[in-house]
């Protein structure tokens, strides 16, 4: 049998959902192959799965979308990512790529992120079937759909139909997130590796270590600074290790001084990290808030755009942590990026989170819910067997 998986931009978000598909293949002896952007030719293959890399769209439509996606109000940002960045951009240019692809490597079942959407139609054209692997919330990723509607029913009529009856893939909590999709299937992951040991940092300290990451797209946002050294300002004084990771696209050399119980690191895997960790703090994205959720280590979460602020409003109530969003009367449509200023009530929110049992309590419990899933192996049999049966 043959799995492929296909991505869109956004960068290791919205990959990482679809490995442990690709994973799980491999287990049963299939062939796989991730079809994705050319800025993910590097992560793909450096975790050794074949890709085939398309087209995408030039640097100078995406960048004024994305610069804007932070600072416009809630509506306009869903319409510039989910309809003209995701929806027709994108789309339109990975289009001939997976044409092609389809045609010649002859897939089995495709998996997709929610924002890559010339596989669904490439294969719904030719009968092949498709299942959507969520990187957020289901109610959000639905809303995403309807938003960008218009782009995608004039690449093939009942489009938007056909993407909400195939089958939805999530690993998060029925809990945490109810799914407005008809074919709702949780799955859970293989137990992760062995965490490796962080280097000695911070000598021999014990203080709690605190996980500070804004994700893989921020770096190229020309808010990054202002974020990280918002970041930096908070864990200044406080009784805390704390690990900020900016990125390969962010010139550390710009944050000027970093507190000595911040180290600065471009990128460290997740998955070691997490099991070391007092509390993260982050940006709300879905990978970042799943993982830490899933490993038991409850959030400050600090939104900047998308899906971000549902996210932390999610994980809040919860009581698995708490969210930090800019103070903003938001006047004009124009919403306030977190900000220097705003470093004081980030500190808040980490002594908050680190000085009761709590919020790691209910980020356990959610952690427990995530382990009670199927499997991922036991999820792709069904699909490849055309067994999939789902609730929400």
């Amino acid at each position: 049998m043959r799995v492929m998986a296909a991505c869109s931009l956004g960068g290791a978000g919205h990959l990482r959902p679809l490995l442990p598909f690709l994973a799980a293949a491999r287990r049963r002896g299939d062939d796989t192959l991730v079809v994705g952007p050319p800025a993910l030719q590097e992560m793909v293959e450096g975790a050794r799965w074949p890709f085939q890399a398309g087209d995408e769209p030039p640097e100078e439509e995406v960048a004024p979308i994305r610069e804007r996606l932070a600072l416009v109000a809630p509506l306009e940002a869903s319409v510039l990512g989910n309809r003209e960045l995701f929806g027709r951009l994108a789309t339109r240019a990975m289009l001939p790529t997976m044409e092609r692809t389809c045609d010649q490597w002859l897939p089995d079942v495709v998996v997709r992120e929610p924002c890559e959407y010339a596989s669904a139609i490439v294969a719904f054209r030719r009968g092949i079937p498709v299942a959507q692997v969520a990187i957020s919330l289901a109610q959000g990723e639905a809303a995403s759909i309807a938003v960008a509607a218009p782009a995608l029913e004039e690449h093939r009529e009942g489009l938007v139909e056909e993407l909400v009856a195939s089958p939805y893939l999530t690993r998060f909590p029925p809990s945490l997130d109810p799914s407005p999709f008809p074919t709702t299937v949780r799955f859970r992951e293989p137990s992760p590796r062995p965490s490796r040991p962080l280097p000695r940092w911070w000598g021999g300290s014990k203080a709690p270590l605190v996980y500070v990451t804004f994700g893989t797209v921020l770096g190229y946002m020309s808010i990054a600074g202002g974020v990280y050294r918002s970041a930096l300002q908070a864990m200044e004084g406080l009784p805390v290790r704390a690990l900020l990771t900016v990125g390969r696209q962010f010139d550390r050399s710009t944050l000027g001084p970093v507190p000595t119980n911040v180290r600065v690191e471009e990128w460290v895997e997740q998955a070691d990290v997490l099991p070391h960790a007092d509390a993260v703090v982050c940006h709300g994205g879905s990978g970042t808030v799943f993982g830490a959720l899933a490993a038991g280590v409850p959030v400050v979460a600090v939104p900047l755009f998308a899906d971000q602020f549902e996210n932390g409003r999610r994980i809040a109530e919860a009581g698995a942590g708490l969210v930090v969003e800019a103070q903003s009367d938001r006047s004009g449509g124009v919403r306030r990026v977190i900000a220097e200023e705003d470093a004081p009530r980030i500190a808040h929110g980490i002594e908050t989170v680190l000085g009761g049992t709590s919020y790691r309590i209910q980020a356990q419990r959610i952690a427990g819910e995530i382990a009670a899933a199927p499997t991922v192996d036991e999820v792709l049999d069904g699909l490849l067997n055309g067994a999939t049966h789902g609730s929400r």
